[in-house]
């Protein structure tokens, strides 16, 4: 069995994960209308479009501090490089859109990060991208000893 090609893929802010917060916002917004126009305005109320505002505030500030970076397997092993830094790794989908996948990076030391790894990005790439991701290659050897006999 082969492992995967190698791959390089450049990771940045997703049009995608921008365009979900800003539905989510915005129903978010609809909801608290309604509520306000079923009601008599109150706190309650004026709490629900704070929260609103707090969350889309906190969504905006996600995605401007979103990684940017290169996401690179190279057949045996992953590493994510942003500023001249290159940290091991490995990713762990968490959801696949087939043209965008969401990835937790799962970095040998550290806190792990979200990357929204998407096709426009680099079509030419992508299919070795999804290929890599989802190998099952390890750069360990079999393991130790015999396996084990099998029980008639």
């Amino acid at each position: 069995m082969h492992s995967a090609p190698s791959v390089n893929y450049p990771v940045g802010r997703s049009p995608f994960a921008a365009r979900a917060a800003a539905l989510l916002v915005l129903a978010g917004l609809a909801v608290s209308l309604a509520w306000s126009l079923q009601a008599p305005l109150g706190w309650r109320q004026g709490l629900a479009f704070a929260a609103v505002g707090a969350s889309a505030g906190l969504a905006l500030r996600g995605w401007l501090r979103t990684a940017r970076g290169l996401l690179r397997w190279d057949g045996l092993a992953w590493a994510w490089e942003e500023g001249g830094r290159s940290v091991p790794g490995a990713p762990e989908v968490a959801l696949d859109f087939q043209s965008r996948l969401l990835v937790r990076w799962r970095p040998q030391t550290g806190p792990n990060r979200w990357l929204w790894l998407e096709r426009v990005s680099d079509p030419a790439r992508w299919e070795a991208l999804r290929r890599a991701v989802y190998s099952r290659a390890s750069a360990q050897g079999p393991s130790a000893g015999p396996p084990p006999a099998a029980e008639r």
